[in-house]
């Protein structure tokens, strides 16, 4: 099934989560910590495509990565000491 995620678009977090094929609990944190921006309208969140497509970039994804080893990288250091 091909979904098109269109960038002038609003769509709400059951949509997004649909899409993203992510869990509720998943698309929460994404929006707590800001990795998704919406709008909360009437207690319930808005996400544009835009930010949905934003999200699904290659290049997010190679930051996502480069964050991921920086991390791992600290850690490793930290066990290596202990």
């Amino acid at each position: 099934m091909n979904i098109e995620i269109k960038a002038d678009s609003v769509y709400t977090t059951a949509e997004t989560k649909e899409m993203l094929k992510i869990s509720a609990s998943t698309i929460k944190r994404l929006l707590k910590k800001g990795v998704i921006r919406a709008n909360k309208i009437g207690g319930q969140y808005r996400i544009l495509g835009k930010e949905i497509l934003r999200l699904v970039s290659p290049e997010v994804e190679k930051r996502a990565i480069k964050s991921y080893l920086r991390l791992k990288g600290k850690v490793a250091k930290k066990l290596d000491k202990w």
